[in-house]
């Protein structure tokens, strides 16, 4: 698959656009942890946009993590693996206009290492409304659905077992894998089509949870998201293969 089927079409505002820019050089190394970034006049000059946008860009910095922006003393870079959070992944994901393979993969390690541990706390604490809504929702993934609209259901599936594990960090780290994911889902199908076709998967995943069996529902979702895992790796180490010798970039 070409590299270009991974990257978003997404509409950004201006002070994202510079965000952007700006993470994209903090992650590439150019700025380096404890360097300063230019001053508001020096970016507005350099990106060519006004200094409003400079500031809303700096405030964004400064609430991912990246830079501590005191009064008058200028916005110094922070070592982003210390102070930034899983929100940051979908910026990392994709640099100039090419995915990154390396944090890809991070990616997929995350969702292959969290979803059965998910799936399992679900199984353990979800209430009973929650327990009917996942197996109606497990049962509903289908081989004979398009597969568009199982990707769909499948979010809407892991959506609530995030909800039903009851665990507020696992919450907000599907948030930062989802944020990932949706914008290139689309481009993905071919990719997942066994994992989203695997009816009996599905059910015993609906079922464990249901019936209150973690070690099951663990089972159940690790057997589900495998039948994927290779697929993408075929597709990255086939990204990896077409860079220039010497240009595959890996997040410094």
């Amino acid at each position: 698959m070409a590299n270009s089927s991974f990257e978003p079409v997404l509409r950004r505002s201006l002070p994202e656009q510079v965000f952007d820019r700006i993470v994209a050089r903090i992650v590439g190394g150019e700025f380096e942890p404890g360097a300063y970034l230019p001053s508001e006049r020096r970016l507005a000059e350099i990106l060519g946009v006004n200094r409003g946008a400079i500031r809303e860009a700096i405030r964004k910095l400064e609430q991912a993590g990246l830079v501590d922006t005191r009064h008058g003393g200028g916005s110094q870079v922070l070592d982003y693996r210390a102070s930034a959070g899983p929100e940051l992944l979908p910026r990392l994901l994709f640099r100039d206009g090419r995915v990154d393979t390396h944090v890809a993969r991070s990616v997929l390690e995350m969702r292959n290492a969290l979803a059965p541990e998910i799936a399992a706390r679900c199984a353990e604490r979800a209430d009973a409304d929650m327990r009917e809504e996942i197996a109606r929702l497990a049962e509903s993934m289908t081989a004979d659905t398009p597969l568009s609209e199982l990707q769909d259901r499948s979010l809407e599936l892991w959506s609530a077992i995030v909800r039903g594990s009851g665990n507020v960090a696992f919450e907000l780290s599907f948030n930062a894998l989802r944020a990932a994911y949706e914008p290139i889902q689309r481009t993905l199908l071919a990719a997942m089509a066994a994992e989203l076709t695997d009816e009996r998967g599905h059910r015993a995943l609906g079922r464990a949870i249901a019936g209150g069996r973690p070690d099951a529902a663990r089972r159940a979702a690790r057997a589900i998201l495998s039948r994927s895992t290779d697929a993408f790796d075929t597709i990255l180490s086939n990204i990896e293969r077409k860079e220039p010798r010497g240009s595959a970039r890996k997040t410094p």
